[in-house]
């Protein structure tokens, strides 16, 4: 980025402005518009004294409307290289003075969602957040963040949450599977399953299945004669 202009005071005091050339006055007015304006180097952000709230507020929305470009911007710049550049790629990167694990972590992202979906009110780690999901995933959480006004936190711990929230369906089922019987009453199911020529595992379900057809038939007749008799 440019350097920060220098300003120069002129060296004879005027007092008449209408006396200053045209050359003269444009300086001037340029000098007075940057004592109000936040200026960038390639090290550091100079911000002048006496800078309005509402000026300093607008800097920082600037600032990161570019940090968050500039992710987006980099993965799509890598993606191309190694697409059309082989290891070439590697080239660029090295003299670009870029770090190749930021590139590709960036680039990861950036192939995960093209342009089209890519949402201008969400920053790219919002993005990245959700990225090893599912499309379908990606649309729902990204929604919910949008629709929300999610930080990346919130939009991390409602996707932990929800993973929770998963497991513990999985163990309730896998309880429910879980049954206690005796060594007897297994001995004694393994031998019919023999007889019927299935392993155990095969006539428990079978059996069971059977067993709740019967139940549901008999509770559905049953309703059906209380209102026929009603």
């Amino acid at each position: 980025m440019d350097a920060p202009h220098e300003m120069h005071p002129p060296r004879t005091a005027l007092s008449n402005k209408s006396l200053l050339s045209e050359p003269m006055k444009r300086r001037m007015a340029c000098d007075a518009a940057q004592r109000n304006q936040v200026l960038t180097t390639q090290v550091s952000l100079q911000i002048p004294d006496g800078l309005n709230f509402e000026s300093w507020e607008r800097a920082g929305r600037q600032l990161a409307g570019l940090v968050n470009s500039s992710a987006w911007w980099l993965g799509d710049w890598l993606v191309y290289g190694k697409d059309n550049y082989g290891d070439r790629y590697e080239v660029g990167i090295r003299a670009a003075g870029l770090k190749y694990q930021t590139l590709r972590n960036y680039a990861w992202v950036s192939r995960r969602f093209d342009s089209s979906r890519r949402r201008a009110k969400l920053s790219f780690q919002h993005h990245a957040e959700v990225a090893s999901l599912p499309v379908n995933e990606q649309e729902h959480w990204l929604d919910s963040a949008e629709e929300m006004k999610w930080t990346t936190k919130r939009l991390r711990n409602a996707i932990q949450n929800s993973r929770e929230d998963e497991v513990g369906e999985t163990r309730q089922v896998a309880a429910v599977r879980r049954l206690e019987v005796p060594d007897q009453r297994i001995r004694q199911w393994r031998m019919a399953a023999e007889r019927a020529g299935t392993d155990l595992d095969a006539w428990v379900v079978a059996t069971l299945d059977r067993a709740a057809e019967r139940t549901l038939d008999e509770r559905e007749a049953l309703a059906y004669r209380r209102e026929v008799s009603a």
